[in-house]
This record gives C-alpha cells, sequence and structure tokens, in this order.
C-alpha cells in the first residue's frame, strides 16, 4: 500500500527563497471524513485526483493519479468544498532530503509551511535555519482543515 510519512513546519525568515523557483497549485476537497480526504489538484499543466487515509503519528496511506487537466478543472469548478486552496510551492534540496515549502495564497495568505517526506517514521532529519515550530500534529494546519478554517480567521 503506498504511504506517505511526512514531517510539517512553520517556515521563518525569507533566506530559503534564493534557493528555489515555486509552481502554482490549486486545489479543493471533495470529501474530507475521518477515514479519507479525497483531493483534487492542478499542480502546472497537470491535474491529479489523490485519496489519502487518516494520519496516524506522520504516516497515512496516499494513493495519487494523474488525470487529465481539463476534469481536474471541472472537478475544482464543480465538486469541491470552497474556498480551494490556493498556495506556491516551492522545492529545496537540503541535507539529503527534499523539502516543500508552500506559500499559501487566497484566504490562507501569510501562512507558509515547509514539508518533508521521510523513508520512516523514525528517520533523523537536520533542520535548515529557516524552519520554525514543528506543526505535524497539529490539524489546523491540514491542507484539508485550511477549507473549513482558513488562516485568515484564526
Amino acid at each position: 500500500m503506498p504511504k506517505e510519512i511526512e514531517r510539517k513546519f512553520l517556515v521563518k525568515g525569507d533566506s530559503w527563497r534564493r534557493l528555489a523557483e515555486g509552481s502554482f497549485y490549486s486545489q479543493g476537497y471533495i470529501s474530507t471524513q475521518k477515514k479519507a480526504t479525497v483531493r483534487v489538484r492542478i499542480a502546472g499543466n497537470q491535474g491529479y485526483l489523490t485519496i489519502k487515509g487518516p494520519s496516524v503519528k506522520y504516516s497515512r496511506s496516499e494513493f495519487e493519479y494523474p488525470i487529465p487537466i481539463e476534469d481536474a478543472q471541472e472537478m475544482l469548478d464543480t465538486l469541491c468544498d470552497r474556498p480551494l486552496i490556493e498556495k506556491t510551492r516551492y522545492k529545496v534540496e537540503y541535507s539529503g532530503l527534499i523539502w516543500e515549502i508552500d506559500e499559501f495564497d487566497g484566504i490562507n495568505k501569510g501562512l507558509i509551511i515547509a514539508e518533508v517526506e521521510l523513508s520512516d517514521e523514525n528517520q533523523q532529519i537536520e533542520l535548515p535555519i529557516w524552519i520554525g515550530e514543528e506543526v505535524s500534529d497539529d490539524p489546523k494546519y491540514f491542507n484539508s482543515n485550511l477549507v473549513k478554517h482558513p488562516f485568515s480567521q484564526w
């Protein structure tokens, strides 16, 4: 079974910006139940349909499939809860790992989160200087919850 193991952190400062270029993402949620979330995403010129299971510590099952961009746009327009998640994703390599930094826009503007995918829940990582507080266990930072409780309303 495909599994996602990731940790999330708030980002501090701007020193990471010189290390990467960003790509715009638009995503929405068809379902956000306790057992599973169903997400539609457009990243660049590719659409994706993703189903994720519940989080247990840093892990959860994840099934992601490329879909035609026209289908993804139709699903975003007609099936997904509002607001949509809009963000620019930056990828930064640091100490042998790829960090994905999401700078949110729209109703979540001002929020910047860094995620790093791991091969094992107990994997030791070296934190870059621009990493702040860990929020892996705080559900309010899950993208699926940012639809229901946007950052601008905290």
